[in-house]
């Protein structure tokens, strides 16, 4: 499976890309400019410490959408609505994890407080933006930092939300592929209204030094009940 990683090159970009490089997938890094994207690809290769990686290629975002077979948004909010209107066409069809967070900082605000967006959920505004795109919540409580200690397993869940359940399924069986991982379906994409209200909270518990790297762990689920 080819994946693209539209804006690709923050921390979170890296991180997403770095596991699914590792679990051997065909990565490809998207950016406004083909320049980024390649700075991008560099930095993942000196992290890695190879010289060439033949999984791992860049692209301008419209590129990599149109080439890639599942998409991973991961973008600021301020930047959302731009960069799915520049991949609208190439990604009908095709399943989109929307990582994307509705914190204040997209108004000069704080991290740890959340925007309430008129659409509901950012992932549900992404939705709306790219109709013809099964558009999956994803990636939203794991943070930046554990993905990019990339030698290490990430000790965090990943809720998702989505309307279309096969989609779910072939994004929960690409996921967890990170060592650590497990996929929890929280249900209907509406539910990335919760969802992504929990980005702040782990937040601010990462600010207060509570803890490094803050996740979320849901208990008590059976994995004979797993629909993946």
């Amino acid at each position: 499976m080819k994946i693209g990683v539209i804006g690709g090159t923050g921390g979170q970009g890296l991180g997403i890309a770095i596991r699914f490089v590792q679990a051997g997938e065909n990565v490809i890094i998207g950016s406004r400019s083909l320049e980024k994207a390649q700075n991008a690809v560099d930095k993942i290769k000196e992290l890695l410490e190879e010289e060439e990686i033949s999984n791992l290629s860049a692209a301008e975002n419209t590129d990599a959408a149109e080439k890639a077979d599942l998409l991973v948004l991961t973008v600021p909010l301020a930047a959302q609505r731009a960069t799915l209107q520049s991949i609208k066409y190439a990604a009908a069809g095709k399943i989109l994890l929307d990582a994307t967070g509705p914190l204040e900082t997209a108004i000069g605000g704080l991290p740890t407080r959340c925007l309430y967006l008129p659409d509901g959920a950012a992932s549900e505004r992404s939705q709306k933006i790219i109709p013809d795109t099964n558009v999956i919540c994803a990636f939203n409580n794991i943070s930046s930092g554990a993905l990019m200690d990339f030698n290490e397993q990430i000790d965090c869940d990943c809720l998702i939300a989505g309307d279309d359940q096969q989609s779910k399924i072939v994004a929960a069986k690409l996921i967890e592929q990170i060592p650590g991982v497990q996929v929890v379906d929280c249900g209907p994409l509406e539910r990335a209204q919760i969802i992504e209200k929990i980005t702040p909270l782990l937040i601010g518990l990462n600010i207060k030094k509570i803890c490094k790297d803050a996740g979320i762990r849901i208990t008590g689920i059976d994995p004979e009940c797993k629909p993946f």
